[in-house]
């Protein structure tokens, strides 16, 4: 029986490496990639990974090599989850253009170009690409454009694929979460959080339609979710954005 490889990007990320546990758990091969090599180094201790390969994949030359050392390290790439991505927050014109080409490169450039050099192993093995975008790519946030214009263009660009390539049998789908309980969740709280992380955490849970009972997303949550995208059995889902969001964005 063929073994099914799926290539993960920010694997060493809060929601990477809950993809990283629930594809091993799903009998997968994992090949993964990060900017962090300690990252990398500890999920390979703790996780029987096909390989992994550190780098900047804001660099399209560096895109094709994670593919091409995925493809060495296991002969065949059935999926591939772009889970990479970077915040940052304040008013436009405010905003410096480091932090906006950071953004911008990190959550949309990376993700077009690793979606590039995964294209023809996809197409050999009929596979699934699965991009993990926001519900800041449905609706506006506040002190967020680049970030909303960042993860709108993954949206985008994950329907253009999903018509572009359903010719050839792949599947291109995204999963738009609300707020994740992520180490990149604290980083917002403790940046931008005026000095009180937890008063950043109430803001944020009260825009969610529970009333007092809201909660941050868990990684796994979105990771169950990408999985089953990713799986033969969803085969007739592509173009496909879907919400994982306590309901954050049905209103909109």
């Amino acid at each position: 029986m063929t073994i099914p490889v799926v290539l993960i990007t920010g694997a060493a990320g809060g929601v990477g490496r809950a993809l990283v546990q629930r594809f091993t758990q799903g009998g997968w091969r994992v090949f993964a990639t990060d900017l962090d090599p300690q990252g990398l180094a500890r999920l390979e201790t703790d996780f029987p990974l096909a390989g992994a390969h550190a780098g900047d994949i804001r660099r399209p030359d560096t895109c094709k090599e994670v593919v091409a050392a995925a493809v060495a390290a296991s002969g065949r790439l059935d999926a591939l989850v772009n889970a990479a991505g970077v915040w940052r927050e304040g008013p436009v014109d405010a905003f410096s253009e480091e932090d906006f080409d950071l953004v911008l490169d990190v959550n949309l450039k990376a993700t077009f170009f690793m979606c590039s050099a995964a294209i023809p192993h996809l197409k050999a093995a009929e596979g699934a690409i699965l991009n993990i975008s926001s519900d800041a790519g449905r609706q506006g946030n506040r002190n967020a454009a680049a970030y909303c214009a960042s993860k709108g263009g993954v949206t985008l660009l994950t329907k253009a694929l999903a018509l572009d390539l359903a010719p050839f049998g792949v599947r291109c789908n995204a999963v738009s979460p609300g707020d994740i309980e992520t180490p990149m969740l604290r980083f917002q709280a403790e940046r931008y959080g005026n000095g009180d992380p937890q008063a950043y955490y109430r803001e944020l849970l009260d825009k969610y339609p529970q009333d007092g009972r809201a909660r941050f997303i868990q990684p796994e949550e979105v990771a169950e979710l990408a999985f089953f995208l990713c799986q033969p059995g969803a085969r007739s889902i592509t173009g496909a954005d879907m919400a994982i969001d306590c309901g954050l964005s049905a209103g909109n």
